[in-house]
């Protein structure tokens, strides 16, 4: 499913027009960037939560020239669904097939 499958699912349940639909998801993904990149996780109940997770330094090695190199510690995105959420996705007859 993309974005665009995103927003016409929202547009049809919600009864919004597609634009305005368009224009809340793409604030929703704005706010989480913005957010993320400030160093705040976001916790939605009942979905899951949008975390920075640390990864440490570490030596790794360059292959082509053998060669070991310093990856710095840095964070990445990282999302967390919550339990309600994994417990629908495991109970789902549609993808056990």
């Amino acid at each position: 499913m993309t974005k665009a499958d995103v927003i016409s699912k929202i547009s049809e349940q919600t009864g919004i027009d597609k634009n305005d639909a368009s224009a809340v998801v793409e604030a929703f993904f704005a706010v989480v960037k913005e957010s993320m990149e400030g160093g705040e996780n976001i916790y939605v109940r009942g979905f899951g939560s949008f975390i920075n997770k640390k990864r440490a330094q570490k030596v790794a090695r360059n292959i082509s020239k053998n060669t070991a190199i310093v990856i710095d510690e840095h964070y990445v995105p990282h999302f967390k669904p919550s339990k309600e959420f994994v417990s629908v996705i495991k109970s789902s007859k549609k993808i056990k097939g």
